[in-house]
């Protein structure tokens, strides 16, 4: 028996009681057995909506604490070998285009597309990487 079962006919019992009780007593009684039997039902909802909520609550504690642990990298040494290498490989014939069609105007115009891609790769993998830092020991020297 399951312990769902298991509650299920320990409420079939109940039930079964309170009707016992009314037959011996009598109609005069009867709403007051309904809404202690009816108080009865709403504590195993209430006890079971609660043991829900806790288990639910706990499982996104759970999640958040895996989700605020420090993330990886972004990045891998294989993805940016990887994509040095293609762009080694890809600058050989984009030389060779822009140089043959625009001889050194075009094979600039060819190797600043290639530095301005892993400029944009660098700068997605590495996003602090270009910002301006402030020198705080030269502000400060002048505040004395």
């Amino acid at each position: 028996m399951t312990g769902m079962d298991a509650r299920d006919t320990d409420l079939k019992k109940e039930l079964d009681a309170t009707l016992q009780t009314r037959r011996e007593l009598g109609e005069e009684y009867e709403s007051a057995l309904v809404d202690s039997f009816l108080e009865k039902v709403d504590q195993r909802i209430d006890g079971a909506v609660e043991r829900r909520v806790r288990r639910q609550f706990a499982e996104q504690q759970m999640t958040a604490a895996r989700d605020s642990r420090s993330p990886r990298p972004t990045d891998s040494f294989g993805e940016r070998f990887g994509f040095g290498i293609v762009s080694l490989v890809l600058a050989i014939p984009l030389s060779a285009i822009g140089g043959g069609v625009a001889n050194l105007p075009g094979m600039l115009v060819a190797w600043a597309g290639i530095v301005g891609v892993n400029v944009v790769q660098v700068a997605r993998t590495n996003p602090g990487l270009f910002r301006r830092r402030r020198r705080a020991d030269r502000d400060d020297a002048w505040e004395d």
